[in-house]
């Protein structure tokens, strides 16, 4: 049970909390694998260069600064790490990561950077637990 586990984080203090409950559960149920997604809305091209290059660059390096710190997080668990940086809606990467590598579980925090959006359109949690083919453990 739970074996595959994807942990979407974003930065914020529910992803680091889901990163410790996912970390948790991985050493519970001696999971296999755990997968850190993170996403991010595309960048407009019409910045263009060197603006787009630069947007890019700052864009990756705030990413693997989440991940170095979700590293931290999960410590020392059963489970072998894999991490995937994708660019697109965060709701519908996680849930395309999730089908595609056969997650059993999907853990998130129940809010992440984007607050307002979440208030008028309906939070990638609301998404993710509407459209996963797995259960969803939302962490606050």
């Amino acid at each position: 049970m739970f074996q595959v586990i994807l942990l979407a984080v974003d930065g914020s203090d529910h992803g680091q909390h889901a990163a410790r409950t996912a970390a948790d559960l991985a050493r519970a149920v001696q999971a296999t694998e755990i997968r850190v997604v993170i996403a991010y809305d595309p960048i407009p091209s019409y910045l263009g260069e060197p603006n787009l290059g630069q947007a890019i660059s700052a864009r990756m390096k705030e990413a693997e600064e989440i991940l170095e710190k979700t590293r931290a997080m999960i410590g020392s668990t059963p489970a072998q790490l894999h991490t995937e940086i994708l660019e697109g809606p965060a709701a519908e990467a996680i849930l395309e990561v999730a089908a595609t590598r056969k997650s059993e579980i999907i853990v998130m925090g129940s809010r992440g950077l984007g607050r307002l959006e979440g208030a008028l359109l309906g939070s990638n949690s609301q998404k993710v637990v509407s459209h996963a083919h797995c259960p969803v453990l939302i962490v606050r």
